[in-house]
């Protein structure tokens, strides 16, 4: 019965994962936390393990439908590596509430700077570090409008990243949020391309501690295999829909949903 309760709300997770460019994290460490009371450790690897699945699951329809940034990706995963390695350095040097309260404040803090920006509000303007990797793109919109897209502050971003790589190893959500957030924001990317490209990182970014805690033996396979069913699910079915809603619907998704999260952990983080 668990299991399949896991699965029904990891399927949840996956499809908001897919369409923000989250990664389901962070529904599965609240869900696993506050409703089956898992601790947060074990609910941080077992996130890990589901963010690989995410990526898995819609990287490839992301990639048919040109969404992702292929280059970008790759260049901003330099940073987000080295980020989450660092950060499984110092994640056991930090107690349980402490890691709530870190979880809760960042997703409230990115909750109200989403919510303060209005419409997609891509840039025209070339960085030169993007003119010289080409990193600039386009795509078709939920119209079928072919959309061009310059890239912007790509230093400012790579060093994001760092900071991104870091929290995925502390809060174990793949650090969706603060990519998203990164190159919506500073790289003045629209949020369709952001979800796609992050979707594509988180993987990467999730692998990279995995391992560790994996060597570590925070991995329950009883808790992670469930979730990773239906992480899959989920994402496959988001990753569907995803290129058909408009990009202010995906915006007011992604408020909604941090609020919601962010009080749930901050007060599980007062309470512990």
């Amino acid at each position: 019965m668990l299991s399949f309760s896991l699965i029904l709300i990891s399927v949840f997770a996956g499809f908001l994962g897919s369409i923000l460019g989250l990664g389901g994290g962070i529904i599965v460490v609240p869900a696993l936390t506050l409703l089956f009371n898992i601790d947060i450790r074990y609910a941080i690897a077992a996130s890990l393990v589901s963010i690989i699945a995410t990526s898995s699951g819609a990287a490839a329809s992301f990639l048919k439908d040109n969404l992702t940034n292929l280059r970008l990706a790759v260049l901003l995963e330099l940073g987000t590596v080295a980020g989450a390695m660092c950060g499984f350095l110092i994640a056991s040097y930090i107690d349980s509430s402490f890691l709530f309260l870190l979880f809760g404040g960042f997703l409230f803090f990115s909750a109200i700077m989403m919510f303060r920006k209005k419409g997609d509000g891509h840039t025209n303007i070339d960085h030169p570090w993007s003119s010289q990797l080409r990193l600039s793109g386009e795509y078709h919109n939920e119209k079928g409008e072919l959309i061009s897209y310059k890239v912007a502050n790509v230093p400012l971003g790579l060093f994001s990243m760092y900071f991104a790589g870091i929290l995925s190893a502390l809060l174990g959500i793949g650090s969706g949020i603060f990519k998203v957030m990164a190159m919506d924001g500073a790289m003045k990317l629209p949020m369709k391309v952001s979800s796609a490209t992050s979707n594509f990182m988180i993987g990467v970014t999730a692998s990279a501690s995995a391992g560790a805690f994996f060597l570590r033996g925070d991995i329950r396979p009883e808790i992670a295999c469930p979730v990773a069913i239906g992480i899959i699910g989920g994402s496959w079915i988001g990753a569907r829909i995803m290129p058909i809603l408009p990009a202010n619907t995906i915006r007011k998704i992604f408020v909604v949903v941090l609020v919601i999260v962010s009080i749930q952990m901050i007060m599980r983080g007062v309470k512990s």
